[in-house]
């Protein structure tokens, strides 16, 4: 059976045509790798898996909602775009994240919001869409023009956009090689006790100013799929942050938060390698810090300054 799909799927690659939704779904169920219930994808906010009862709903899945939604219902189910077809998952998308993309600062059109929600087009597709969002309370003037740049993040819907953010967090903890660039850098100054004292210095302030800026990310309370958590942060802070998010779909802060996470591993393997070649204890290490007490500050002040 999933032979056959696949065939189906290489003839209509060859005419230059896009395999039908049944074909997709059917080899996306028959392969798909992605386990819903293990730690790292279970806690993602509306991400599932193709499963059988996927079958018996994909007619539901678009069902129009009537009246006044709440922003935690859910407008409709979306295919991931950055998966495998073996392994593709689908991600649910609520009436809070379709207000969010017509809302400031994205301000997306009738054929953005499509391509988003990826559907198909057609001649009353920009219609229908609008239809279906007044039956929810959401409005999407005809004619209207997008606020916000387009960039490849504006195609991601937001569950797949964490998920981006986490599996980039996964790879930074576990295959950035810290060690062996903090080893390599430092042999630059692991010649002059003097030199290697200045910078263990230089390090811990930077680990400290890191620090200070994860915990604010880490603070970071913008609405994301089905949550609107209460702020933490003063607003002042927190509405830039929330901008940050919306442009980036929830992909921002997190992604920083790694990339940052990767540098304070680097720089903790730093101060290792320096401990390891001027202990503490050693005494060339002590003349070198009484002798640099009068002119730390200075020196220091001119190092952060470069």
């Amino acid at each position: 059976m999933l032979a056959k799909h696949l065939a189906r799927q290489k003839k209509c690659k060859l005419e230059g045509r896009r395999p039908s939704v049944s074909v997709l779904i059917t080899t996306s169920r028959q392969g798909t790798n992605v386990d819903e219930n293990s730690g790292f994808i279970g806690d993602l906010p509306l991400l599932k898996s193709y499963d059988k009862q996927d079958s018996e709903s994909d007619k539901d899945d678009d069902i129009l909602l009537s009246g006044v939604s709440a922003p935690s219902d859910v407008f409709c189910s979306v295919p991931g775009r950055l998966s495998l077809l073996s392994s593709t998952s689908k991600y649910k998308v609520t009436v809070g994240e379709v207000q969010r993309r017509l809302s400031p600062p994205e301000c997306l059109n009738a054929s953005l919001l499509g391509g988003v929600l990826r559907r198909a087009k057609s001649k009353n597709g920009g219609r229908l869409l609008r239809e279906k969002l007044e039956k929810i309370g959401l409005n999407l003037p005809a004619g209207r023009r997008k606020a916000a740049n387009v960039t490849l993040l504006t195609s991601l819907v937001e569950g797949e956009a964490i998920h981006l953010a986490r599996d980039f967090g996964y790879v930074c903890e576990t295959e950035f090689p810290a060690r062996q660039v903090a080893e390599y850098l430092s042999r630059q100054h692991s010649s002059d006790p003097t030199e290697s004292y200045r910078r263990k210095e230089l390090i811990h302030a930077t680990k400290q100013v890191t620090k200070e800026l994860m915990d604010l990310l880490n603070q970071d309370r913008s609405p994301l799929c089905n949550t609107r958590p209460q702020h933490i942060l003063d607003p002042s802070i927190q509405r830039h942050l929330t901008h940050f998010s919306l442009i980036s779909h929830g992909f921002g802060s997190p992604a920083i938060v790694a990339a940052l996470t990767a540098i304070q591993n680097f720089l903790t393997e730093s101060l290792k390698h320096l401990d390891k070649m001027y202990p503490s204890g050693n005494s060339l290490s002590v003349s070198s810090s009484q002798g640099l007490q009068d002119t730390k500050p200075k020196d220091l002040g001119n190092d952060l300054k470069k």
